[in-house]
C-alpha cells in the first residue's frame, strides 16, 4: 500500500498535500501500528484467562465455546459452528472435552430432535463467570482510561473489522450497547452484560 497524498494538490513548496490530518491514520505505518495494537491487546486481554484455562487442561477454543453457549443458552451446534467459523471435527474435540468435564450439557431440540441444544451446567456457568471476571477487569480498566468517546470509537472500529455475517451474529447476541444510564434487558446498566 503506497503512502503519500490522497489528492493531487500541492502546497507552496510544491510538496503533495494529503487529504488532511483527519486521514493521517490511513498511512501504512499507522495501519501497521493498529495491527500491533490488536496483537498485543489480544495477548494481554487473554493472559489471565489463559492461566486459569491451562490449570484446567483447557484452552482458548474451550473458552470461546463457554462464552457463546453462556451468552445464548439453547444454542444449537450448527449455530455455534457458524459463530466460531470452525469445522465440525474441531468443535467435536472441544465440545467433547467440555461435555466430559461437566461444563456443558446438550439436549435434543424441541421441534427437531436431531438438533443438539447446548447449555452450560452450574459448574460451566461458574467457570465462564470466572473467565469473564478476569477479562472484564482488563476491559473496564482500558475503558476508564480511554473515556466514553474512545470506547465508542473502539466499538465502531471493531464492528468495521467484522464482515456482515459477524455483525449480524453480534447483533443476535445483543451486541448493541444500551444508552448511557439505562439497563439492557437481562443485563447491567451501561451495557455490561454476561
Amino acid at each position: 500500500m503506497p503512502e503519500g497524498p490522497i489528492s493531487g494538490s500541492a502546497n507552496k513548496g510544491g510538496m503533495p498535500v494529503s487529504a488532511g490530518r483527519e486521514h493521517l491514520f490511513l498511512r501504512e505505518d499507522e495501519l501497521r501500528l493498529a495491527q500491533d495494537l490488536l496483537f498485543f491487546g489480544y495477548r494481554d486481554f487473554t493472559r489471565d484467562a489463559d492461566v486459569l484455562l491451562e490449570q484446567l487442561g483447557l484452552g482458548r477454543a474451550h473458552h470461546r465455546v463457554l462464552h457463546f453457549v453462556g451468552r445464548r443458552p439453547g444454542l444449537t451446534v450448527g449455530e455455534l459452528l457458524g459463530i466460531l467459523g470452525i469445522t465440525k471435527q474441531s468443535l467435536g474435540r472441544v465440545l467433547g472435552a467440555l461435555l466430559e468435564q461437566g461444563y456443558v450439557t446438550q439436549a435434543p431440540g424441541r421441534a427437531d430432535r436431531r438438533q443438539r441444544l447446548l447449555s452450560l451446567t452450574e459448574s460451566g456457568r461458574m467457570l465462564e463467570r470466572q473467565l469473564f471476571d478476569k477479562q472484564r477487569d482488563t476491559v473496564m480498566r482500558a475503558y476508564r482510561e480511554a473515556g466514553p468517546a474512545a470506547v465508542d470509537g473502539f466499538r465502531r472500529v471493531m464492528r468495521g473489522l467484522m464482515g456482515a455475517e459477524a455483525r449480524a451474529q453480534l447483533d443476535q447476541l445483543g451486541g448493541q450497547p444500551a444508552a448511557p444510564g439505562t439497563a439492557p434487558a437481562g443485563g447491567m446498566a451501561g451495557g455490561m452484560r454476561r
